[in-house]
């Protein structure tokens, strides 16, 4: 990240800038606005403070977003001081457009590109994680974001998936029963504290050592399925295939996570997320392959 210098220049259109000041308590002295990173239309601030401290701050611009930022605020103010985790330094929340500031890690490295380092420092990050205590009414693993039903999905209206291109109608015919079977008995169950939204836009590497930020999915379940959430973007941006972190005992976690991120690329967009659907191709490019190899299926073809 550039130094954002002096003055006050591109500051927040409307109240945004007044929302912001009361998050921090303070009146910025310099503003950036960051739109390379994040897959929703939240808007993203890195500002400079009168101490010489600087803050990444994410503001609502639509209900889903403020709903987001108000479940990843609650996690932070639940969860302070742990390692794996940026400081939080402000929030503000006028009832409708949420304000929440963090520490800046934009010194950080944001991956791409992997090493076997960064890979090592995300494993050892996300077992620190586990070990952690989980805050309270977290929701299951089985309730939160990657559900059972995607494969049933895509039997329901198969012309969607296939128009993605990822496998023949031959090849789903014949793999979708297994596949289905597979999900429906995925190990997500678990006391552990989860991330559940692991990938390269939401970890960076700092001192050796991962931090995870955007925490809105939080839940408690099986460690392993933590890891297994990530994999399949870690080997779409360069990084190492799934069965090499996993290479046993992950054959139905592979299966429901292709079916989740298969069926979900299938769908229309979604206006306050635009990036996501082709995220989720991306995964589902990495994800389909790894639960064919896992489950003993011919490859995607």
């Amino acid at each position: 990240m550039p130094p954002l210098g002096s003055g006050v220049m591109d500051a927040p259109p409307g109240d945004e800038a007044a929302r912001i000041e009361r998050a921090l308590k303070t009146r910025p002295i310099a503003w950036r606005e960051i739109t390379r990173r994040g897959q929703t239309n939240a808007a993203h601030w890195l500002v400079g403070l009168p101490d010489g401290e600087r803050a990444f701050v994410k503001c609502a611009r639509g209900d889903d977003t403020a709903s987001w930022i108000r479940d990843e605020h609650l996690f932070y103010a639940q969860t302070r001081g742990a390692p794996f985790l940026p400081r939080m330094l402000g929030w503000d929340d006028d009832g409708e457009r949420p304000v929440i500031a963090l520490e800046d890690l934009s010194d950080a490295h944001w991956p791409p590109p992997w090493t076997p380092d960064h890979v090592d420092a995300v494993i050892a990050c996300l077992a620190e994680v586990a070990a952690a205590p989980a805050p309270p009414d977290l929701p299951r693993a089985a309730d939160s974001q990657f559900d059972f039903q995607g494969w049933i999905e895509i039997e329901d209206d198969p012309a969607s998936f296939l128009d993605l291109g990822l496998c023949s109608a031959a090849w789903l015919d014949a793999a979708l029963p297994i596949l289905r079977f597979a999900t429906e008995i995925a190990p997500l169950d678990g006391d552990a504290l989860m991330h559940f939204d692991v990938r390269s836009d939401n970890l960076c590497i700092r001192d050796g050592r991962a931090i995870l930020v955007d925490w809105n999915f939080a839940c408690v379940g099986n460690p392993r399925a933590d890891v297994a959430c990530w994999l399949p973007s870690l080997h779409a941006e360069g990084g190492p295939a799934p069965d090499e972190i996993l290479p046993e005992g992950a054959a139905e976690l592979a299966a429901l996570l292709a079916g989740y991120f298969a069926s979900h690329a299938a769908r229309p967009e979604i206006p306050e997320a635009p990036h996501v659907r082709t995220l989720q191709l991306r995964q589902a490019r990495t994800a389909l392959p790894w639960a064919a190899r896992a489950l003993g299926l011919p490859p995607p073809a």
